[in-house]
């Protein structure tokens, strides 16, 4: 059995922790790089996809079908959101401002995530800050599972024909652009 001597030991395990730091280090940077780079559309549902079923609860306590909003016909905004959200809280004005634009155009559902939250919480607060639209909670985060949500502030905007045609999160998001794609298919 070959020994190594206690020096040799030690150098060969600072290189071994170089090593490990140093790719920690680049997968970080990526991690990084890649979050600062991805476009909307590259996370959750994908575009063109048709959008799914998801049971949920109205903020009264009522299951909900998320179908129900599909039934007009009108394109609808899915907006994954908390109160304690600061994208969610960012994007309140451009939201607000396109429920405007688009009233009895597009059926707006604010779909409330559970994670630190209760229905009475989300009502109270969208109440307390004017939140218009549709509003419904996913206690069981079954609408969460359905359409792939990577993060609050998550937004999916689904056509006349129920397609995907756009997702995105965070505060960087156009709103008024994502709602017109509904009203615009794509390659036209």
């Amino acid at each position: 059995m070959q020994t190594t001597s206690r020096p040799e030991r030690s150098w060969h395990a600072r290189g071994l922790v170089r090593k490990t730091v140093f790719t920690l280090g680049l997968a970080a940077c990526a991690t990084i790089v890649q979050t600062r780079s991805a476009s909307a559309q590259e996370s959750g549902l994908m575009l063109g996809a048709m959008a799914p079923d998801a049971m949920v609860m109205s903020l009264d306590g009522q299951q909900a079908d998320l179908s129900k909003y599909f039934a007009d016909k009108k394109p609808v905004v899915l907006e994954f959101w908390a109160t304690w959200c600061p994208l969610c809280k960012a994007l309140e004005p451009a939201m607000a401002a396109a429920r405007k634009k688009y009233d009895g155009k597009v059926t707006f559902v604010s779909v409330g995530v559970p994670q630190n939250q209760t229905a009475e919480k989300q009502r109270d607060y969208a109440k307390e800050h004017q939140i218009g639209g549709e509003l419904v909670f996913d206690r069981d985060s079954k609408a969460i599972a359905a359409y792939k949500v990577n993060h609050t502030s998550y937004m999916v905007v689904i056509d006349s024909d129920r397609k995907v045609v756009y997702t995105g999160s965070g505060t960087e998001q156009d709103v008024d652009a994502a709602i017109s794609k509904a009203f615009h298919p794509r390659g036209m």
